[in-house]
């Protein structure tokens, strides 16, 4: 330690080398910033709310079996098809019969069993009646869950218990 300043000369070097170190540190924080809106920061896609009730429907066009009808009772539209919704009853998908359609208040969509296969169809149960393997959607006592999912954004809709 002597008075000409040795130390000085040395401690020149520390500021640079803080100084580089600081920079990459923000430059990672602003990358990691960046990256976190380009990549992933868009609001999720929002399912259709809508309220939906269950009943089951003795003889719907004078046939001899039971169907399940889904009743919109308010709230989204709601379009249906094979790619923008799934209905499952009892954990197992059913089948869509039909063309794309809008489901909305007041509208009606039916649930039947085809040879242990379940089909639905909105405001058609012709479908079922043309179909001469179409057996009783729902026995006297049984309970079904039905739940009906958004394929987007994969949120639940619905979630509908069902009593025969």
């Amino acid at each position: 330690m002597k008075a000409n300043g040795k130390f000085r000369a040395d401690e020149k070097a520390v500021s640079p080398v803080i100084g580089v170190i600081l920079m990459v540190a923000i430059t990672v924080i602003l990358a990691a910033i960046i990256a976190a809106f380009v990549f992933g920061m868009a609001p999720p896609a929002m399912a259709p709310v809508a309220s939906i009730r269950g009943t089951v429907v003795d003889d719907p066009i004078g046939d001899e079996f039971n169907v399940i009808r889904l009743e919109h009772q308010g709230g989204d539209t709601i379009t249906v098809s094979d790619s923008t919704l799934t209905l499952m009853v009892e954990g197992v998908a059913a089948t869509y019969d039909g063309e794309s359609q809008q489901f909305s208040t007041g509208q009606y969509a039916y649930i039947w069993d085809k040879g242990g296969v379940y089909y639905y169809n909105v405001t058609d149960v012709q479908s079922a009646a043309n179909s001469p393997s179409t057996i009783d959607a729902i026995d006297s006592g049984e309970s079904l869950n039905i739940k009906i999912v958004d394929v987007e954004s994969q949120q639940l809709i619905a979630d509908i218990p069902v009593r025969g």
